[in-house]
């Protein structure tokens, strides 16, 4: 169907080509890249394929004006099918969520779970949710009738499956955590004794895709390609099966996420280490031949139960093969694939989904030859996947939504598009702009941390971009992952020909360097990289225009022919400006002066041969119209942007929840955000880069009312003076002024002067010898906090002298524009948290969350109890009172967050200091309004639009029967080398809360909620270590005592320590440099847990804490490495173990607990 409708486009619009003039515009089809090379003779071109415009006829339009656009409603009401003839009877359905965001599994699968409830919403089937996820909209009533924020494991989901007695369930819409525990609970046998009906895709079919050596039989009776490969469960099988594969070998774990565990091994003791973790992480390995510097591409099949199927879209890595495609850079559809290639492999994903037996939803990786036809399938994930979110929002087609209609019983062609209304979901989109898709990498947060990627996925956020050229999409994705690079750049490098060579989280700015400034050739860059030379020579004409703005050397001698050209290739103006010395203010105003704008177009699938209604939507300059009208002057919401370290999901609850709030009161919405908003939430939703540039361009463009920028975290924030200031916009809530003054250090610190309320001592930077005298003045630890930062960037404790100097330098080159400021750092003091509302400089509301961790660690990697447990009346009302003097001062009107240190004095009350405040949504935003029961973003949104604006409520005054914990999810596993440890910078990827009657029970569920937690049990081995001269390990061992687990110390010291409470521990022989040897110890001896409770970090990669912590992590040994949480989590135990029979209480829903829903 899809290719004869192409067919009939194609021959329509050769016919019609001479009869209109040609609008260029890049050929994108997703069948084929090189579209026009067959009609050389019609074309003649002179030129080099890559430098060519490929054209594009406005025969489209007239195409469209003679055969009238298909209609989905029309088809389905003409009888020629019968809708839901074999509807699945399920009245309740168990949606398992994928948990706390992680490396590998992140909100790419709240955006498909979210989906999925939708369409079980729409279909009148009640929902019941499971995940531990509190900062996501998925977790709201909004979409499920009942969520539990429980531990997602066969134990919890059998105990939710007993209370609410559902008769469907579905797993593909969690990731791999809800694909695992399927597969887990079918073989204990809990689906058939309560009568669960599996949902979608078969666990058979689930089984088979996951099971390496079942996989390849599988593939094989159909005759499709597969590497050669040879399934393992112990080391040495893995050594004896690469003999007879042969080095170089890859290594793949089954049941795995993100390429978790596998790896490239050159030789056996490579492969030794290798294969030691992996099988700590995975029950079984495949060992196969490595096809390092082939293609690498993607498909995303759906099909039905009637064996309809179709391909959605396809993606291409930009890397070759032996990058994680989760860390690649990725276009869609592909760009350098033939037609035959193209087909080749689309037939195949066909085959293959049909064989497998899928239905929903998933993708088919392959790796192709890249100078012929052979290729082999990489895997196939039988579930909503990573790149799933992405071809969806790259096509319009709601991939999700679709696979849970399908789940229910639904076929294809009986389903209208939920998002293009015009199509049925049995269409395969067809594509007039490319996606460019770029991962977001924190590496550098992290101590002894290996940069280089590869085959398991390390990035922690992604970005899509939108553009009508490859260089176009391509430099606004880059702006898009940092706004500190200004588009294709260089960088420097010790060896760049090496990084071009072995990829690391630098890559691109390393054929940035080599391109731009060394002076390399496309084909040379090719030979050290393999990246293609169709996406290299795409690369060299954006040197060019940089060489040749350059050789002009001012604005004035940029004409408009350059300036357009510039902007069709993705170019800003601050980067004009910076290759011509001028500003980013002029070039703007020389570009309105050249009349040059961008132009705004919907992602319509259609390729607009028909008309499509959708409110996704992207600017380009290659075009000549826009797809849409401005007449509603809505209100803008700036999103988060890319997800990374410190501003996640969470701020997409909060800017979702002011978009929603807002249609409310009747407004209209424009959200700009990069990736993750689905496509119901505003009337507009534009995929775009935040930069002052770009909403200044929408903010025009839309002659809107005004524009939020305090829900999405620390990128609106950055911009909202320029946008009042220069660009005339009406920001609403909070003055940008008042902003500023918060996020300047100094100003911030002089304000709280000016009203009375404390603050560690603080002095404002210019000279390292003014920094010596302070901190010799007040005293070490002192703390460096550079301004306008988030998830502390550069904050650094220090210790001594020595210290300073280093700090220093690394602090100001994170925010040279700003001052740094030095303040007192108090130790062992206790955290609060403050979250709140005002309207107009007055309280509106306030919660007061307190962290269980010291002073010290960074509040996004704290465990936050709510209501607080040890706060007494007095610290509460004095905190209350804080909040009203501090919204006073700033007249603040909207969100904002404060964190405040209770020190303890002899003989007096409390310290009470300040030391942040940010006005703005925080990260703690969802977990306060989902546990105290009131939304606060909606209430913030009807101060900053001052309508129905609440009378102020003291939430912490209301005495509550339960508490709830918030806990940091960490990816550790994924950071090969980096020191799990926390300190003032962030390191946690995600969050989970759970609920409980006391602190003691909800921090029992948070901790077993983290991904892959396996509970040390009664008479198992407990490995101590850490620091002699902290209080908490003998305390911790006390409490583990009652439970004959078996204690197990690395030095004498330690043991020594902890004997003198009565324990027995046996010193182990430690090796710190064998990583295969202390497997061993760790598994002769039964170590199923780890404590390590160490003062400082490990300066060194042969340090025994540090070896300790990182082997715990790479073993997959739970491990308590903060004192406080350590000693909370032992309690936890003594209390637990051994559990008792029956529902354990912890197990209630979120609106039993609260008594409400929270919409």
């Amino acid at each position: 169907m899809a290719s004869s409708a192409r067919c009939l486009r194609q021959a329509s619009s050769t016919l019609l080509q001479q009869a209109r003039p040609v609008l260029a515009r890049p050929s994108v089809r997703a069948f084929s890249s090189h579209l026009l090379q067959k009609d050389k003779h019609l074309l003649a071109p002179k030129e080099p394929y890559w430098l060519q415009t490929r054209k594009f006829t406005r025969s489209t339009r007239r195409y469209a004006a003679v055969q009238e656009a298909p209609k989905a409603d029309a088809y389905l009401n003409s009888g020629v099918i019968e809708p839901g003839k074999n509807l699945v009877d399920v009245k309740k359905v168990l949606v398992i969520g994928s948990g706390g965001l992680s490396i590998g599994q992140a909100g790419e699968f709240d955006y498909s779970g979210s989906q999925a409830l939708k369409a079980l919403k729409e279909a009148n089937v009640r929902s019941v949710l499971i995940n531990p996820n509190i900062a996501t909209i998925q977790t709201d009533h909004k979409l499920a009738d009942e969520v539990y924020y429980l531990p997602v494991t066969p134990e919890y989901v059998t105990y939710v499956i007993e209370r609410e007695k559902p008769d469907g369930i579905m797993l593909a819409f969690g990731g791999q955590t809800a694909l695992n525990l399927g597969v887990k609970m079918q073989r204990m046998g809990i689906f058939d004794r309560y009568g669960v009906k599996v949902l979608g895709t078969s666990i058979r079919t689930l089984e088979v895709s996951e099971d390496r050596d079942l996989f390849s039989k599988a593939l094989n009776e159909i005759n499709i390609p597969i590497a050669e490969s040879i399934a393992v469960n112990t080391v040495d099988e893995a050594l004896k099966a690469a003999e007879s594969v042969g080095y170089p070998i890859i290594v793949r774990s089954a049941y795995a996420l993100g390429g978790l565990g596998s790896g490239f091994a050159n030789n056996p003791e490579e492969l030794s280490n290798l294969s030691s973790r992996s099988l700590s992480l995975s029950p079984q390995i495949l060992v196969e031949k490595s096809l390092k510097g082939w293609k690498e591409v993607e498909y995303e099949v759906v099909r039905d139960a009637e064996n309809n199927c179709i391909t959605v879209c396809n993606m291409e890595n930009f890397d070759p093969l032996g990058v994680h495609t989760g860390d690649s850079i990725v276009v869609s559809p592909s760009q350098t694939l033939s037609d035959e290639e193209y087909h080749m492999l689309r037939t195949a994903a066909i085959k293959i989904v049909r064989h497998l037996g899928v239905v929903g939803e998933c993708n088919v990786q392959y790796s192709l030859q890249p100078d012929g036809l052979d290729y082999r399938v990489i895997e196939v994930n039988a579930r909503l996947s990573r790149s799933s979110a992405l071809a969806s929002k790259a096509t319009g087609y709601p991939l999700a939504y679709t696979a849970a209609k399908i789940g229910l019983g639904h076929s294809l062609p009986e389903l209208p598009n939920a998002v293009t209304k015009t199509t049925t979901a049995n269409f395969e989109p067809s594509l007039d702009y490319i996606v460019t898709k770029i991962p977001r990498w924190d590496l550098s947060k992290f101590q002894h941390v290996k940069r280089d990627i590869g085959s398991a996925m390390k990035s922690v956020g992604e970005v899509m971009a939108i553009g009508r050229t490859f260089e176009e999409s391509f430099q606004k994705a880059i702006r898009q992952v940092d706004p500190r690079y200004v588009g294709f750049q260089g960088d420097k490098f010790d060896d760049l020909e090496d990084v071009l060579k072995n990829p690391t989280d630098r890559r691109w700015l390393a054929v940035g360097q080599a391109m731009i400034h060394e002076g390399y050739s496309v084909e040379k860059v090719n030979s050290l990289s393999k990246i293609d030379k169709w996406f290299l020579h795409k690369l060299q004409n954006l040197v060019d225009t940089i060489k040749e703005i350059e050789g002009i050397g001012s604005l004035t001698g940029i004409k408009h022919e350059l300036m357009i050209k510039a902007k069709k290739q993705g170019f800003s103006d601050k980067q004009i400006a910076m290759y011509c010395g001028s500003s980013e203010a002029e070039v703007r105003k020389r570009r309105h002066q050249f009349n040059i704008r961008p132009w705004v177009k919907k992602i319509d699938t259609l390729a607009a041969e028909f008309p499509a209604d959708t409110n996704y939507l992207y600017t380009t300059y290659n075009a000549s119209s826009h797809d849409v009208t401005f007449d509603d002057h809505g209100t803008i919401i700036l999103g988060s942007g890319v997800y990374r370290i410190g501003s996640s999901v969470e701020f997409d609850w909060c800017a979702v929840n002011a978009t929603l709030s807002l249609k409310n009161m009747g407004k209209k919405t424009v959200m700009i955000n990069t990736y993750s908003t689905d496509f119901d939430v505003a009337d507009k939703l534009y995929f775009e880069e935040l930069s002052y540039e770009r909403v200044m361009d929408i903010y025009e463009l839309e002659a809107a009312s005004g524009v939020v920028v305090s829900v999405g975290g620390q990128l609106p924030q950055n911009i909202a003076l320029r946008l009042q200031e220069e660009g005339n916009c009406k920001v609403l809530g909070t003055d940008p002024q008042d902003i500023d003054k918060a996020e300047d250090r100094h100003k911030f610190s002089s304000i709280l002067d000016s009203i009375g309320v404390d603050q560690p001592a603080w002095k404002e930077l210019s000279t390292p010898e003014e920094a010596e005298s302070f901190a010799d003045e007040v005293g070490y630890p002192v703390l460096v906090r550079p301004s306008y930062v988030l998830s502390g960037a550069a904050m650094s404790v220090i210790y001594s002298k020595d210290e300073l100097r280093d700090k220093l330098l690394n602090a100001a080159s994170v925010s040279p524009d700003y001052p740094v400021v030095l303040t007192k750092f108090i130790e062992g003091a206790e955290e609060i948290d403050v979250d709140a509302v005002a309207s107009e400089g007055k309280l509106i509301l306030h919660a007061v969350s307190e962290h269980v961790e010291a002073a010290g660690v960074h509040s996004g990697d704290a465990t936050l109890v709510l209501p607080p447990a040890n706060l007494d009346e007095s610290v509460m009302a004095r905190v209350k009172e804080i909040a009203e003097k501090v919204a006073d001062a700033w007249k603040i009107t909207g969100p904002f967050n404060m964190q405040i240190i209770k020190a303890d004095r002899e003989g007096a009350e409390p310290a009470l200091k300040v030391i942040e405040c940010n006005l703005r949504a925080s990260r703690s935003f969802p977990f306060v309004s989902k546990v105290l029961g009131t939304n606060f973003i909606d209430a913030a949104t009807r101060a900053l639009a001052q309508t129905d604006v609440p009378a102020p409520r003291d939430l912490m005054a209301q005495k509550r029967d339960y508490v709830a914990t918030k806990v940091p999810q960490f990816s550790w596993t994924r950071l090969a080398g980096a020191d799990p440890y926390l300190g003032v910078e962030m390191s946690s990827t995600g969050e989970i809360a759970c609920f409980g009657k006391d602190v003691i029970e909800a921090y029992w569920a948070s901790l077993q909620s983290t991904m892959n937690f396996r509970m040390p049990e009664p008479g198992e081995g407990i490995l101590l270590g850490g620091s002699t001269e902290l209080p908490e390990l003998p305390k911790i061992v006390e409490y583990l005592l009652p439970l004959e687990y078996k204690f197990f110390a690395a030095n004498e010291q330690v043991k020594a320590h902890i004997e003198k409470g009565g324990a027995s521990v046996e010193v182990l022989d430690f090796p710190v440099t064998d990583k295969n040897a202390l497997r061993g110890v760790f598994e002769k001896n039964n170590i199923k847990g780890v404590f390590n409770i160490a003062k400082t970090r490990g300066k060194t990669l042969t340090d025994q804490d540090y070896v300790m912590r990182r082997n715990a992590v790479d073993f997959g040994v739970p491990l308590f490495m903060e004192a406080k949480t350590a000693l909370l989590f032992a309690q936890c135990m003594n209390a637990k173990l051994p559990r008792q029979e029956g529902i354990p209480p912890e197990v209630r829903s979120w609106s039993e607990f609260t008594g409400e829903r929270m919409m």
